[in-house]
């Protein structure tokens, strides 16, 4: 990787242009390939429109739209021109995409045709896949364009939160610090450049954007889906040979669940599975590595705030990481886990620190400082614990703790437990109200692939396998579970669906 300072400049100037740097199926009819040089020259074309129409440097521009090529060389543009890039999570109700808007102060916003009618009346709109003045074909100015050099803390892009509790935050993201994240994957990671990766989470979650600029800045290559279909994803894998698997648990839970379509596709191309984002379970894990055979599986750990690398080292004994293990943390970052104040306990809420630190929240100083210790390490919210080597491990979230009868309990170790069941693929937990307990654990359990099995089999296993204190009170047997827009499972949806279901029974003694 060339020696770069803007997050929108990541074309390798050493290798070949015209090696292919995208796949697009947004059509997956008529698919059409994008080389390394195209891409680069549309980014360059999109700024020289951004200055052309007199936006300034430091001005923000936000994207609502499906992922695709034009997308991602949008993203990049915008960066390239000096301007702040704000990708918009599209599945949010459209007051909450006019929020977003209005708080990041964008001036521009550069909408797909299925997404236009969410952008707000009163900002001038640049429609993705379309011509005239008013579509991207329209807007770019093609020819030479001379990168904008930003300084040290210089904003690259506003990623807002999912805004599960209030309103989405708009985290401040340095192009100094996105572009060591990507710096310290391409050094860690050998032979980058020949992979091939599939990329069909959202642009306007971390975990895609991330993938994308890494395939970019490694010249390696990617399949885009505009969006995540188990079907499609499969059959893409098997038709364009792709190497390596970038998403969030969900999305390898839905893919196991096709399992007629697994079985006659050819997907031994497959070397690498990496799961972020979200909890990864062994009863899951151990499903991959069965659908995958000759893959390495890897589950890694980053937050918006401090970017995507934590962990991931490599052990300074030679220590085989532990299949759910996050991984060994990597130098260039400091962090503890703390727990009734202490900073040194193994087990704990982690702080973090990392050069791809956040420079805090949109507007939001005094959120800032709620997340912000004195001596300027990130309060994740995530507990851990580490073991005996050194390892870290994912227990749960402090916000997602609940206390059932005096006892704390962390649903994701509730949902470990249970996922270790041979008849279960998924499991989450969610508390109810309780007149005596204060609340209670209730159970939503996927089935795996054709084995039956019943809320008395989920009872005893947990019983049998965990405390009794958190054994699920209700369990919920579903085919599927509902997702929010990054991809994970959407907690409070199910919290509101379990307190309905119980009614009244949520509120008496069991």
């Amino acid at each position: 990787m060339t020696e770069l300072q803007n997050l929108g400049d990541l074309l390798d100037g050493r290798a070949d242009p015209a090696t292919t740097a995208v796949i697009d199926l947004a059509n997956p009819a008529d698919p059409r390939s994008w080389s390394h040089g195209e891409i680069d020259a549309l980014g360059r074309a999109v700024a020289r429109g951004l200055l052309s129409r007199g936006h300034r440097r430091g001005d923000r521009v936000a994207i609502l739209a499906a992922n695709s090529t034009e997308y991602l060389a949008v993203y990049l543009g915008v960066m390239r021109a000096g301007l702040v890039a704000v990708p918009v999570n599209f599945k949010l109700p459209r007051d909450s995409v006019h929020y977003i808007v209005r708080d990041a102060e964008a001036s521009l916003i550069f909408a797909d045709a299925e997404r236009r009618h969410a952008c707000p009346a009163d900002l001038p709109v640049i429609e993705l896949g379309s011509d005239g003045r008013d579509g991207l074909d329209g807007f770019v100015d093609p020819g030479p364009f001379e990168t904008a050099r930003p300084s040290p803390v210089e904003i690259a892009m506003i990623l807002y939160t999912s805004g599960s509790t209030g309103r989405p935050k708009g985290v401040l993201l340095s192009h100094a610090g996105q572009l060591w994240a990507i710096r310290q994957r391409i050094d860690t990671t050998p032979e980058l450049e020949r992979h091939r990766f599939m990329v069909a989470a959202p642009f306007y979650h971390m975990n895609a954007l991330c993938t994308a600029k890494l395939v970019l800045a490694a010249h390696a290559s990617m399949v885009l889906l505009p969006q995540f279909r188990a079907p499609a994803f499969i059959d893409a894998i098997a038709r364009y040979r792709a190497t390596w698997l970038s998403g969030v648990p969900t999305m390898l839970a839905l893919l196991a669940r096709e399992t007629d379509l697994l079985a006659r596709s050819d997907l031994t191309s497959v070397e690498r599975v990496a799961v972020g984002s979200a909890p990864l379970a062994q009863a899951l894990i151990d499903t991959v590595k069965e659908i995958f055979p000759g893959a390495l599986v890897s589950n890694g750990y980053g937050t918006t705030e401090t970017g995507p690398v934590a962990f991931g080292a490599e052990h300074p004994a030679g220590v085989a990481r532990p299949d759910i293990a996050l991984g060994y943390p990597i130098a260039q970052i400091k962090l503890r886990l703390v727990k009734d104040g202490q900073r040194e306990a193994d087990e704990g809420e982690l702080e973090l620190w990392t050069p791809a630190l956040m420079r805090g929240y949109h507007h939001l100083p005094e959120k800032t400082a709620a997340v912000m210790t004195e001596d300027g390490y990130y309060r994740t919210g995530d507990v851990m614990r580490r073991d005996e080597h050194g390892f870290y491990y994912f227990v749960g979230r402090a916000d997602d703790m609940f206390v059932c009868g005096g006892e704390n309990i962390y649903p994701g170790e509730v949902e470990r437990m249970l996922e270790r069941h041979p008849d279960i693929q998924q499991a989450v937990v969610v508390p109810v109200p309780d007149l005596v307990r204060g609340q209670k654990p209730v159970a939503f359990v996927v089935p795996a692939a054709g084995s039956p099995i019943t809320e008395r089999a989920v009872r005893d296993w947990a019983l049998a396998h965990g405390p009794a204190y958190a054994h699920p009170r209700h369990v919920l047997i579903a085919t599927e579970l509902p997702l929010a827009g990054t991809g994970k499972v959407d907690r409070r949806a199910l919290i509101e669906r379990a307190t309905a279901l119980a009614g009244d029974e949520g509120a008496r003694p069991r």
